[in-house]
This record gives structure tokens, sequence and C-alpha cells, in this order.
């Protein structure tokens, strides 16, 4: 058996966050539907750039699954990112933050664009993503490091990689390595239109690989037509760790037949963009170390709650667990 020396291996979309406060009538004259992520070519990527070109946009590197490692990071755990990213300055810039927070880069180039997410923040702090891809379109099996994964205790992939088949085939060849070599396999579902596109893909996925599944309220609901608790139990029978966010309500985790029930850190929000990939950070964090699951769900309580109360989606200063309540 391989010695395992990562905490978690991300495989994602590595894109660049260009985030901004806009109010509802921006998302209309831009025909996007408001809470959802809408995939979108160069042509319309252009169009929006274009119509917000004199607010304040904040650049960052992001992805769902590289904000997680990049919270793992911040938690003190290590973690190892793979994806595709193109031969441009935003790669570059990508690839150095990433090292540059603590997290191992295995990120393969593509002469293309480097994608990119426009993340629009409403006054009510609701998301929507306007997301072009680029060279993340183009990651294949090939791109796999099984090394990599073989020495690693948990793999954690993001649902949105599921949806086109080249990219899915890539995913499961990793998650099949992952089963074979004693890694357990960690999946946010995304979501909710994602669930209602590829419903049978998401049930594969589910039964016969997860072994840890993250839905918010949204996605559970797609994902199985209940709520809360039900929704939380439908889950769990199909994997070893079950978690539901339920915003300010907390957020629920089913492990070892227990329901644990885990509260919010109150805090001022600011928008709630990467809250979900931070809240991931902290139970994967916390089961990769085999710290108990109610003081996981604690430490990502509050870790998330650090990255609500400001403006980006990544934290940047170190969180001393042991100080957490």
């Amino acid at each position: 058996m391989n010695k395992k020396i990562n905490d978690i291996i991300g495989i994602g979309s590595p894109l660049i966050d260009f985030t901004i406060d806009v109010d509802d009538s921006v998302l209309s004259d831009l025909n996007l539907k408001k809470g959802q992520m809408h995939l979108i070519d160069e042509n319309k990527s252009g169009e929006i750039f274009n119509k917000i070109k004199n607010y304040q946009i904040n650049k960052t590197p992001g992805g769902s699954a590289a904000n997680t490692l990049a919270g793992l990071a911040i938690l003190g755990g290590n973690g190892v990112l793979f994806g595709k990213v193109g031969n441009d300055e935003n790669a570059e810039f990508y690839i150095d933050e990433t090292e540059k927070i603590g997290v191992k880069s295995r990120l393969r180039r593509h002469n293309s664009l480097t994608g990119h997410c426009i993340t629009f923040i409403t006054p009510d702090s609701e998301r929507t993503f306007a997301t072009h891809l680029g060279s993340a379109l183009n990651f294949r099996k090939d791109d796999v490091d099984t090394d990599e994964i073989q020495s690693s205790r948990i793999l954690h992939i993001e649902g949105y990689l599921l949806e086109l088949p080249e990219i899915r085939e890539a995913v499961i060849f990793a998650a099949n390595s992952a089963k074979q070599n004693d890694v357990r396999i960690s999946v946010d579902l995304a979501d909710p239109g994602l669930i209602l596109r590829i419903p049978d893909v998401i049930d594969d996925i589910v039964k016969n690989f997860a072994d840890i599944v993250f839905v918010n309220e949204m996605e559970a609901m797609a994902f199985t037509n209940k709520e809360k608790e039900e929704a939380l139990d439908i889950i769990y029978s199909h994997c070893d760790v079950a978690i539901v966010k339920l915003g300010d309500q907390g957020s629920l985790i089913k492990k070892d037949s227990k329901t644990c029930r885990i509260s919010v850190c109150k805090t001022d929000v600011v928008n709630t963009n990467g809250a979900g990939d931070m809240y991931a950070a902290g139970i994967l964090y916390g089961l990769a170390k085999n710290i108990p699951i109610e003081r996981a769900g604690r430490i990502a309580s509050y870790a998330s709650s650090l990255v609500v109360s400001q403006v980006g989606a990544r934290l940047s200063n170190k969180i001393y667990i042991d100080t957490i309540n």
C-alpha cells in the first residue's frame, strides 16, 4: 500500500475568478438567471466584460476544487491540484498563486485561454456565475497522475466536471484509481441545474464511487426530491459521509449512522462566494486527520464564516484550529 503523503487531491477546472458587485438589472440585461452557473463561450464572455468594464472587478485564482484545496492549506493540510490551464499570463498567475498558498500544482498546459468565471454578487449576497471553461475543457485521462492519487487520503471531485463526456471519462479514470488504492472519494454536486441536466450520471457517480457527498439545500432537492433530514438520509444510504448545507441554518452531517447538526458562526455577510468550498475544506481536513466529525463540522462552519465576511472566495491568513471552539 502506498504511503499517504497528501491529505487531499482535487480535480477541478482552474478558473480565474473575476468578482463584481452588481444589482439585479445587470443580470437581466445579460440574460443570466440569478443564482445559477451559466456556461458561456468566448463571444458571450466578451459581451459581459464590455458591459462591466466600468465596474470595480476583483481578480483571484478560483474554481471549486481549487478553492477547497486553498482552504485546506490555510487550515494546515496539504493538497494537490489536477486540472488544465492555458499558455497565457492568466495561467502563470494561476500557477504562482496556487503554489504560493501551499497547494502543489499538477496543472497541465494546453494551447488555449485559461478558463475564467465572472461571479456577480447581488445586494442580497446571492451569487450568479458566468463561466468560460477555456483550457479546462481539455482535461483528459493523460492528465491524471495515478501515483499522486495513490499517495493521497482523499480524492475530491467538483461536480461540474461530470457534465462533458471527455472530462467525465478522465474523472472516472481517477476515481477508479482511488478505489483500487484505498483512497476515499469526495464529490461536491456543485449545482442544482447540473444535477437536473445529467441525473443518471450523478446517480451513478454517487452510488458507485462516492464515499463523501456534499450538497446544499437546492442540490439536495434536485438529487433526492426531498429536503433537509430526508434528503440527508437518502444520500447517506449511498455513501459513508453525507453533508447537507443549509445556509444560515447551518448544516447537517451524517456519519456512522448518526446525524450532527452544525450551527453557523454568526458574522456580517459580505458575499457567499467560496463559502461552500471553504466548508468542504474544513470537513475534508477533519476526515483526513481523523478528527471527530462534529469537531470537523465546527471547523468548517468557522472557516466558512470568515469567507462570507469578506469580498474574496479565499482566505489569506492561516487558521489555527486549536483556537476554534
